[in-house]
């Protein structure tokens, strides 16, 4: 029993933090401080956490991360969401529930460029929102299409929660985990289409007009300068160019140009813009900190190698600690925000997974795909207080609509966890 003292404080102790209000990341230090407790006194215990949360931050990967930050708000502010949204208007605006599917195809292609759920999220809602409200769609299905819609942003590259994981993980390729992402966040896109589409059928709202060969050509060049900032991050990280670090910050210098060829962006919005960024930057860093000073104490109390062996005493069928730990996962994206989920239980499953013959690749793209749900659901799910905000209405007549979207979303998670070829058959295409 003594073994199971450290879990049992942890979680305790953490559970305590969050619903007394405490923020996140405190909340993770102040547990790990605790935890440390069971073993050595106050002083070394309070001094290993900060030295851990220092030398957490202490990684060249994570240099990309407030570039990517800075290059998804100069984005999101230098009038590329408009554009793309206007290029997959003339793509399916004619269908069933066009502009929701407008919105999926959009925030798929705006996530992919920013690599932000948030930025996705406040840009679509924003734009797309009292659009769809002209023509008669509930403001409940507008949110709910935008709220789930926005999280394939971050399965689809560059994504800054796939750096976090290659960190977790002990140096999984970057590179492979941005070219596995792809297959994954298009098939939920899709499937998310599927849902809006039957149920825009369903309730009967307008379809727009079927665009000619022009306007989809005139769309598409002037979306193309953002589209291309694709190529020259991803296939520069592919190619061996440059790195994930170094591409993030051509990737900022890329949307800075691009903003003032657009003139959507002028000198005196840049103070503005750095400072939201700084902000950002600083929130997630802390988070990181945190979480990797509290995966460090865990690692101590050799609690990941007691949950591998009380997981894998429950069963031998991998099918069966593969539900486990999805349904596991699901809870933690519940109560959990991202970044800090990814860092923590990523030492704790991945030796487990491994062990049932998945790639790490492969379990990269699961976890983010578990957590992707929890960013649309109470109570820590950040994109979901996003979409409901910029829609003005409430999580509570939201739910309905949101029902069948996670239900897709939980389809493709399926898939991606039980045919490692989803996520697999790209990495090995381009041999990376």
């Amino acid at each position: 029993m003594a073994e199971y003292i450290p879990v049992l404080v942890l979680v305790i102790s953490f559970i305590f933090f969050l619903s007394i209000g405490t923020p996140v990341a405190w909340s993770i230090a102040m547990s790990s401080v605790l935890t440390m407790l069971v073993s050595i006194p106050f002083l070394p215990a309070v001094t290993t956490v900060a030295q851990r949360m220092a030398t957490g931050l202490d990684s060249f990967a994570l240099l990309a991360i407030p570039f990517f930050v800075l290059s998804g708000q100069l984005m999101n502010k230098g009038g590329v969401a408009h554009r793309l949204i206007a290029f997959a208007k003339t793509l399916v605006g004619a269908f069933p529930g066009g502009l929701a599917l407008i919105n999926v195809i959009a925030a798929m292609l705006m996530g992919a460029i920013a690599g932000s759920a948030m930025a996705s999220a406040s840009a679509m809602g924003s734009i797309l929102g009292p659009e769809m409200e002209k023509e008669g769609y509930s403001k409940e299905f507008g949110a709910a299409v935008n709220i789930t819609s926005s999280t394939t942003g971050l399965v689809i590259p560059p994504s800054n929660v796939l750096i976090v994981y290659s960190l977790a993980s002990g140096g999984v390729s970057i590179a492979a985990l941005f070219l596995a992402g792809y297959i994954p966040g298009i098939l939920t896109g899709l499937f998310l289409m599927v849902v809006a589409a039957f149920w825009a059928k369903k309730k009967g709202y307008k379809t727009g007009k079927r665009s000619s060969i022009k306007e989809v050509g005139k769309a598409f060049v002037d979306a193309f300068p953002s589209l291309l900032l694709l190529v020259v991050v991803i296939g520069g990280i592919v190619s061996g160019i440059f790195t994930a670090t170094e591409a993030s910050a051509i990737a900022v210098l890329y949307c800075l140009v691009l903003g003032f060829i657009y003139k959507e962006i002028k000198f005196k919005d840049l103070p503005e813009i750095l400072l939201d960024s700084s902000a950002t930057t600083a929130i997630v860093m802390l988070l990181i900190g945190a979480s990797m000073s509290m995966s460090w104490v865990m690692s101590y109390e050799n609690i990941p190698q007691d949950i591998s062996t009380t997981l894998l005493g429950l069963s031998d069928n991998p099918i069966v600690i593969l539900l486990i730990i999805n349904l596991l996962l699901l809870c933690v994206g519940i109560f959990m925000d991202m970044t800090p989920a990814v860092l923590i239980f990523t030492p704790i499953f991945l030796p487990i997974v491994t062990k049932l013959g998945m790639d790490p690749i492969q379990f990269g793209i699961v976890m983010v795909l578990n957590l992707c749900i929890g960013l649309c659901t109470p109570p820590v799910g950040s994109v979901l207080f996003v979409g409901v905000g910029i829609a003005n209405t409430t999580i509570e007549k939201v739910v309905k609509p949101l029902i069948p979207l996670f239900l897709a979303m939980i389809l493709a998670l399926f898939l991606v966890t039980y045919f490692p070829q989803l996520t697999l058959w790209l990495p090995k295409v381009f041999g990376v």
